[in-house]
């Protein structure tokens, strides 16, 4: 079924949507999640919150690209849960390494007063990303918003896992400096 249709479902609040959604886009929700919870349960359990999370957003929400939306939902609520288990010292997956990875380049989130520098630091990000090497720009995107394993980004670039490694570091010493410069506090 394509995307209008399954959109058109939502409008009308048919409980078809939900099944064929979970149809067409389960496997990859399930995968998103898999790169932020290790639990078979818990990544169960946030696909189903994901499609529960689409049934209340559609309408009003009439997303340009589904899949990606479903992605966005699924990401966001696998990291919610993510943080509510560790919170628990529990957890594991990908997550952790990425965050850990960034902790040193992003400003911390215990200073709520920041929340008004968000948008600064999102063009910042934007700008940045718009001046990588499209390579570079790849892996940062798979390793920091997909939560890829160095492995799995290697494989899929056609790169050997030292080469990601490396572009990982250097990037992520490029957004330092950029963002030092930016004057973002680290």
């Amino acid at each position: 079924m394509e995307d209008a249709e399954i959109l058109a479902l939502f409008n009308e609040r048919s409980e078809a949507a939900v099944r064929e959604t979970a149809a067409k886009y389960g496997p990859y929700c399930k995968a998103v999640a898999c790169r932020a919870l290790t639990d078979e349960h818990d990544v169960e359990e946030c696909v189903n919150d994901t499609y529960l999370a689409a049934w209340n957003s559609i309408p009003p929400h009439q997303p340009q690209c589904l899949r990606t939306y479903l992605g966005r939902l699924t990401r966001n609520l696998s990291l919610h849960r993510y943080e509510a288990m560790q919170t628990k010292k529990r957890g594991g997956g990908e997550a952790t390494a990425v965050l850990s990875e960034l902790e040193e380049c992003l400003p911390s989130r215990q200073d709520m007063a920041r929340e008004v520098e968000l948008r600064e630091l999102k063009a910042v990000l934007e700008r940045f990303l718009d001046s990588l090497p499209a390579e570079a720009r790849w892996v940062l995107i798979r390793r920091c918003w997909h939560m890829e394993s160095i492995a799995e980004i290697a494989a899929s670039l056609g790169l050997r896992e030292g080469n990601v490694k490396v572009i990982l570091h250097r990037t992520r010493k490029k957004l330092k400096t950029v963002l030092q410069k930016e004057g973002v506090e680290l």
